[in-house]
């Protein structure tokens, strides 16, 4: 430093505002950066779940009445959201390239998937 700053006995802050943070500085060695996730465990503890009444929702009492909503169809080939469905066949499908997996099937396969969906139906 120069002598005439020295002489001044001018005290500089130790953090300038217009200067950026540097990560070491905010967080350091050891201290947590991100957010912390709770297990469910820790989560009703920490909610004291037994003092809660039987009919007020908590996470312990997960009991809801049915949606108001459709229920969501998903592809029975590749499990996204399938907003088709085969007409010969009756499985959904996703994509044009999953339509033309279907139409290649064997009976039989066709037969499987549709008894994972409890859908079976005898096709011809």
């Amino acid at each position: 430093m120069e002598p005439e700053v020295i002489e001044a006995n001018i005290l500089l802050p130790q953090h300038l505002s217009f200067k950026k943070v540097q990560m070491w500085e905010k967080y350091p060695k050891g201290h947590a950066r991100g957010r912390h996730w709770k297990h469910l465990k820790q989560i009703l503890q920490a909610e004291n779940y037994q003092t809660f009444l039987f009919n007020e929702p908590n996470y312990v009492n997960i009991e809801s009445p049915p949606s108001i909503y459709p229920s969501k169809k998903f592809c029975d080939i590749t499990g996204f959201e399938a907003p088709y469905v085969d007409p010969r066949t009756n499985l959904r499908y996703a994509n044009a390239d999953v339509f033309k997996l279907i139409r290649s099937l064997p009976s039989e396969y066709v037969q499987r998937y549709l008894a994972l969906r409890n859908a079976a139906v005898v096709l011809r």
